[in-house]
This record gives C-alpha cells, sequence and structure tokens, in this order.
C-alpha cells in the first residue's frame, strides 16, 4: 500500500469511489451520481492547506482522505473537516486506517488545533475507526438529512491535536 498526494489522474477513480458511496450509502448526503466536471471543480479545492491523499494498492486507487475548511469565518482557520471513503472491494483491509493516520500527520504538520468529522448514524466502520485515533463524540444533529426514504442523524466527532 503506497498512500500519497493525490494527481489529476486519480479523478476518475475518486469519482468511482464517491458515487457508490452516493448511490449505497449514507455516508455522503448528496443524491445524485456526480459528473467528471463535477469532480474536477472539486479536486481543484485541493492543495496546500487542504490536502488530498490516496491509498493505492496493485497500482490502483483504493480510497481517499481529505481535509477541509470546517466554516468560512476566520476565527474558524484552525479547524478542519476531515473525510474517508473507501473503495467497498477495499473496505476492511486497513486502507482507511491508514489513509485516517496520513492524514492527521498532515493536519498536524498544517498546525490544525481541532479536526472535525460528521458521521451519518449507524456508519459503525467510521464511528470505529475514529474512535481508533482518539476522536471523540461531541454530539448530533437529529434527522438532518433525509436520504433512502428515512431521516438520517449526524453524529460528531472531534480530535483536538
Amino acid at each position: 500500500m503506497i498512500i500519497r498526494k493525490a494527481n489529476k489522474e486519480d479523478i476518475s477513480s475518486l469519482l468511482t469511489i464517491y458515487n457508490h458511496a452516493i448511490e449505497h450509502t449514507t455516508a455522503t448526503f448528496d443524491m445524485e451520481k456526480q459528473t467528471i466536471e463535477q469532480r474536477i471543480q472539486w479536486f481543484s479545492k485541493y492543495g496546500g492547506r487542504y490536502p488530498l491523499l490516496v491509498a493505492e494498492h496493485d497500482g490502483r486507487v483504493a480510497g481517499y482522505s481529505c481535509l477541509s475548511a470546517y466554516r468560512d469565518k476566520p476565527a474558524y482557520q484552525w479547524t478542519c473537516e476531515l473525510s474517508v471513503y473507501v473503495d467497498p472491494a477495499n473496505q476492511g483491509k486497513g486502507f482507511g486506517k491508514a489513509l485516517m493516520g496520513a492524514i492527521l500527520r498532515e493536519a498536524k504538520i498544517l498546525g490544525y488545533h481541532a479536526v472535525i468529522s460528521g458521521i451519518t448514524a449507524g456508519n459503525d466502520a467510521s464511528i470505529k475507526l475514529h474512535e481508533q485515533f482518539h476522536f471523540s463524540f461531541i454530539g448530533s444533529f437529529k434527522e438532518v438529512g433525509y436520504k433512502f426514504e428515512s431521516w438520517q442523524d449526524v453524529w460528531f466527532y472531534q480530535l483536538i491535536l
């Protein structure tokens, strides 16, 4: 397994992984599959203070992690939001853990103070992963998303670096 910074050649794989999450999970509240153009625009937001990493296995992208702005106001500049997505064929094989460790190291290097993750209730694998890295449950928003004919709660986890 290789963890590295994402490049433009990865966009198609990143799109495939994300579109699977849209169609089959509540990990994202996007409802419609994205196009390559949308993913190119999304990709352009990363770099510098907002790294985007991929896990590569046998020459293929197995998953990705990224840091995004938590909120736009200047006082939030030392807080970021973390996302991790793993291709379903590679889940349960340590890719999520490797990506989480790598992106948290990047967060420390970049001088972030707090890392936030919003996890849809019921995503036990993500909750377990965050707890392994000492994230703390800080609260939930009840029924803030409606997907798959059901109201979804979002649980928030935080790590103070």
